[in-house]
């Protein structure tokens, strides 16, 4: 059977793009609707009771899990699978509790898209590699849970590291070195070999980075 998809993201261009994607290399997939802000998707999932919403998770009026939560109840059939630029341990873990399915990032595939959107619709819980990690720990009951496995953030150094998170919490160089115990040159050091390793440009992208880890 045909999967009827609704697509959920506020900027046009990208639901034009997954649109035409998904058109155009699976029978699998109808697309039956989209929209771009909360009030929208409420209102076009409420016309047209779609089998899977694909779920941006953030948006100018409140989001995906805002979505959920006004939809849920009256509709409690239709399976949610966030798909959204972010891969921030906070941002998964608020829309599997608000109860959506799964969580992919956008730099899925097309064909793996296809198989996450089958594989939801069908009862399976799906998200892209290392996020699961997130769920299960914010979901584990047991003391003492594994801590998250970050890739990245296992790269840098336990000095490196903590040079960051006062460098996120608006420290200066000099501040951090007197912290630290270190020489600003050194400081300097760090800062250039986490930027180098992390592929960012600037401590402001730095801050937000060492934000979405908890580091802060």
């Amino acid at each position: 059977m045909t999967v009827r998809v609704f697509l959920v993201d506020d900027h046009a261009l990208f639901r034009a793009g997954v649109r035409a994607e998904l058109d155009s290399i699976t029978d699998e997939i109808e697309v039956v609707g989209e929209a771009g802000s909360v009030g929208e998707a409420v209102a076009g999932i409420g016309h047209h009771h779609p089998d899977v919403v694909l779920l941006d998770v953030h948006m100018p009026d409140g989001g995906g899990a805002e979505v959920l939560r006004q939809v849920r109840t009256a509709l409690p059939e239709v399976v949610f699978l966030a798909l959204s630029v972010s891969d921030a341990a906070e941002d998964v873990i608020a829309v599997i509790r608000a109860g959506a399915r799964g969580y992919v990032t956008k730099t899925i595939s097309s064909q793996e898209l296809v198989r996450a959107v089958v594989r939801v619709s069908e009862g399976d819980a799906v998200f892209s590699p290392r996020l699961a990690g997130f769920v299960l720990d914010a979901f584990a009951d047991r003391p003492g849970a594994a801590p998250i496995s970050d890739p990245e953030l296992d790269l840098l150094t336990p000095r490196e590291r903590d040079v960051l998170r006062l460098l996120a919490r608006g420290y200066a160089y000099k501040e951090i070195a007197s912290e630290l115990f270190i020489s600003v040159k050194t400081v300097e050091t760090h800062v250039s070999s986490v930027l180098r390793k992390t592929q960012l440009s600037n401590r402001y992208e730095l801050s937000r980075w060492a934000s979405d880890r908890r580091l802060v």
